[in-house]
């Protein structure tokens, strides 16, 4: 894995446990659970660090982000 993917890996999985700790927060807190579309923004961030990951390169539309 190059310097520059292994940068931008562990920028988004630094990103993504601040999200997710921020919802555990909320959750534990004040028994709030996230907005749906907090979930999916959260998913939509996975699913590009599993295509960083494995080396794909295609490029979304905005309708295959919805």
């Amino acid at each position: 894995m190059s310097q520059t993917k292994k940068e931008q890996v562990i920028s988004h999985l630094r990103y993504l446990r601040q999200e997710l700790r921020e919802i555990h927060l909320g959750i534990k807190e004040d028994g709030l659970f996230p907005e749906p579309s907090e979930l999916r923004g959260i998913m939509a961030q996975l699913e590009a660090l599993l295509e960083l990951v494995n080396g794909n390169t295609r490029i979304q539309s905005n309708s295959d982000v919805a």
